[in-house]
Order: structure tokens, then C-alpha cells, then sequence
């Protein structure tokens, strides 16, 4: 990504505008807590990335953010749920990236994807037990929660949600990526042009 032409450089803010809109269309799913939220903005990351290469991908997941956080704000202030909802999407399109380039088939996009699902889900858990649970509690001035309530919250909660999501945002793809197989790769031909 050294040298983006023209064509990248729209590519990725027409992909950014695309994601942030998606962003917005977001809904929750009945077992999960509400605040949880399925929206499908990490697909234009992942086109990006699949096209441009990761750093686009990573591009267009934090523009969508930024647009969100100015446009929409936070509970917090802060924007400790954007900023759980950038490291959401790059765990996802990183290892979707780096499995379909060593195996570029319909089957190894599954794979890639089922991957991303599951390293999405297994380290937001992490990451939402260290950082993001406390971080929520400290800017909502809400008592914390013990070691055992976060742990089994997110066991219950967080764990399968991810995984729900990124299994969602997999069987979308994959009806798209079907039909757009061919338009990726001449695009990646191209994209210097």
C-alpha cells in the first residue's frame, strides 16, 4: 500500500462510505444482551482487503468508526465500542486475508472464513474481559463486575455472539463472493492501474 493510485484511494473511501452505512443498519439478536449488535460493515473491509491487500481492509474498518463516532457519538464519550468494533473487524478480515491467499478456492474462502470467525470470537473475549468490559464500567461510572461475573458474561454473552456474527457475516459473503469471484481478481490485476 506503499503507492495507492487514484483508484485505490477511491476505492477504499467509496468501500468506507459503503461499510459506515452498513454500520448503521445494525440489529440485535433475541438470546444476546441488546447493547450486542449485528451489522455487516466488515464485508466492505474485507473486499478492500481482498482487492488492495490487508491494509486496505484495516483502512476502511477504521474510517467506518471515525464516521460512526463523529456522526453518531457514544454512550461513554469515548469510543471504547468503536474501538472494540475496529479490533472486532480486523481480527475478522486479517485471517480471512492471509488463509484464502494460501489457498485461493471457494473451499479455502470457507475455511478463511470460518477462521476469522473464530479468531474474532476467541479474542474479543480476551480482549473484552481486559480492556473493553472494564473500560465500559469506568467511563458509565457503573459498578465492576467480579472476576467470575465477567467471566461467565462473556462465556454466555460475548463468546457465542461473536461467533453468531462472524458465522452471519461468512454465509453473506460467501453468497456474494460467489458472484463476485471473478470481478475481485480482475480487480486485484488492476488495481495498480
Amino acid at each position: 500500500m506503499k503507492n495507492l493510485s487514484v483508484k485505490a484511494m477511491v476505492s477504499i473511501g467509496m468501500l468506507s462510505s459503503i461499510a459506515y452505512v452498513l454500520m448503521l443498519l445494525n440489529f440485535p439478536l433475541p438470546p444476546f444482551p441488546k447493547f450486542l449488535m449485528v451489522d455487516f460493515s466488515d464485508l466492505p473491509a474485507l473486499i478492500a482487503a481482498l482487492i488492495f491487500g490487508p491494509a486496505a481492509g484495516i483502512l476502511v474498518e477504521l474510517i467506518k468508526n471515525i464516521l460512526d463516532y463523529f456522526m453518531t457519538g457514544s454512550e461513554t464519550g469515548v469510543p471504547v465500542g468503536h474501538a472494540a468494533n475496529f479490533v472486532a473487524g480486523v481480527l475478522f478480515i486479517l485471517p480471512t486475508y492471509y488463509i484464502y491467499q494460501q489457498m485461493k478456492t471457494k473451499k479455502g474462502m470457507t475455511f478463511a472464513l470460518v477462521s476469522g470467525s473464530v479468531s474474532m470470537a476467541i479474542f474479543m473475549s480476551v480482549l473484552n474481559y481486559y480492556v473493553f468490559l472494564p473500560a465500559y464500567t469506568l467511563f458509565l461510572n457503573m459498578p465492576a463486575m467480579s472476576g467470575p461475573e465477567t467471566k461467565q458474561f462473556i462465556v454466555a454473552g460475548i463468546l457465542p455472539f461473536n461467533f453468531v456474527k462472524g458465522v452471519l457475516m461468512s454465509v453473506v459473503f460467501m453468497l456474494m463472493f460467489a458472484r463476485m469471484k471473478t470481478w475481485m481478481e480482475r480487480q486485484q490485476n488492476y488495481k495498480s492501474a
